[in-house]
């Protein structure tokens, strides 16, 4: 998830009473008050696919819907650059009024881009196409009451694992979390890790594991947020990680560092809770090894609240702020957002329903499962309830806090105390009403 920006409209925000449940502003719906073209409308589209080789173009896609639509012309712009580059562009084109129609954008700054007045409210819009995408992919494109556009891609926290290091020590897929403290003994006692605490993940990580026992961070009552980082479903993740850390039983390690790499490649780390993301290049350094083909993905384990996961990672397609034409915006927003095998083959993990074919390269590399398939199931499995706030940057302190878990410093429970301190803090940061 990228970041989200300081509100500059706050004071003029609050001061029209109009705040929604998630604490802030609702803005009309921009289909509803939109002109009737009298001919063809022109649209832009900026993203950030990659555009790699082996993948259908974007340029491609919008070619086919422009040549089956003429009366709804797209323009296709790819961004290069950071994400966060992208947020600062969008919000000066708004100001200036040449800002794309819609545009790619992460689930966690679309709270703090709408609450900057730089998103339009399509829900009228949103309403038609809803039954397209599982209600925890849709939550992602929601502010309180309003819906900003459609969910493209989904991160859902799901387990890889290594079937054959499991069948040799005698190993099952861990259906629950008490499955997988007993399957992180026995590993360990055979010199084997059957997941990795990553501290540079913690931000994401640790809240999407939490989303997935259940618990919601952030909602709002009578105009105030309110911030719930230590929940039930906090406390539970907390426990489970903090007695595999003080019995040496995860390999404590950076996600992005080379202990992960190293550790995945001599057959060390036979496990690991990620996002359904990492399948596209997770195991890459095995290919040519005798590891190759041993791996397999499974549904995250039941962390106390059934078949449900989290959130790390994902973006949807936004109406921005001055888009003259939502409704056709919305319409192109769907049909790209249901084109699954043009949009898997970018690398995604495609938000819309329905069957997607699972690339060559995933495969061979996971012994030919149908990894998109288990992966949808997961998108479909995400907590319906799990919204994001303006700020939710800041919560990048609990990256610090987790490594000093690793390091005997702190605790587990205190990253989630992070997360409660710098999500309050942050939120009055930016002039928002926080309910004590």
């Amino acid at each position: 998830m990228a970041s989200t920006h300081r509100i500059i409209r706050t004071a003029a925000v609050i001061g029209a009473g109009a705040l929604a449940t998630a604490g802030l502003a609702a803005c009309s719906s921009g289909a509803s008050n939109a002109p009737t073209p009298s001919g063809p409308v022109s649209i832009e589209y900026m993203h950030r696919l990659p555009d790699g080789a082996g993948m259908t173009p974007v340029a491609d896609i919008v070619a086919r819907w422009n040549k089956e639509h003429p009366d709804i012309q797209v323009k296709s712009t790819k961004f290069d650059g950071k994400s966060s580059d992208m947020i600062l562009k969008l919000e000066t084109d708004v100001k200036s009024g040449t800002a794309p129609c819609l545009a790619q954008t992460g689930y966690s700054e679309v709270p703090g881009l709408y609450a900057k007045g730089l998103l339009t409210d399509v829900s009228k819009e949103a309403a038609k196409y809803k039954d397209n995408f599982s209600a925890g992919a849709l939550s992602g494109m929601k502010v309180g009451d309003a819906v900003v556009g459609l969910p493209q891609d989904t991160g859902p926290l799901v387990y890889f694992y290594n079937a054959t290091a499991f069948q040799q020590l005698g190993l099952t897929v861990p259906k629950t979390l008490d499955d997988l403290t007993a399957d992180s003994a026995k590993a360990a006692a055979n010199g084997k890790y059957v997941t990795a605490f990553t501290p540079d993940e913690a931000q994401n990580w640790l809240s999407a594991q939490a989303a997935a026992a259940g618990d919601t961070w952030f909602s709002g009552k009578d105009g105030k947020w309110t911030v719930n980082a230590q929940g039930p479903g906090s406390r539970t993740v907390a426990a489970f990680w903090q007695n595999l850390l003080d019995k040496k039983q995860t390999l404590a390690t950076e996600r992005w560092g080379d202990g992960f790499t190293k550790a995945l490649n001599d057959g060390q780390l036979i496990g690991h809770v990620g996002a359904a993301w990492e399948a596209g290049f997770l195991l890459d350094s095995l290919d040519g090894t005798p590891a190759a083909g041993q791996w397999r993905v499974a549904q995250l384990p039941d962390y106390g609240k059934g078949a449900m996961t989290g959130p790390d990672g994902g973006s949807g397609v936004s109406v921005m702020k001055g888009c003259k034409y939502p409704a056709q915006a919305m319409e192109f927003d769907n049909w790209l957002n249901t084109q699954v095998d043009d949009l898997a083959s970018q690398g995604l993990v495609v938000a819309a329903k329905g069957s997607v074919t699972t690339p060559a390269k995933m495969l061979t590399q996971f012994g030919g499962q149908d990894v998109l398939a288990e992966l949808a199931k997961a998108t479909g499995n995400l907590n319906p309830d799990f919204p994001y706030a303006p700020g939710f940057a800041t919560l990048s302190k609990m990256n610090e806090t987790a490594a000093a878990a690793i390091s005997g410093t702190a605790k587990v429970a205190d990253v989630f105390q992070t997360a409660q301190n710098t999500a309050v803090a942050s939120l009055k940061d930016l002039g928002l009403p926080v309910a004590q």
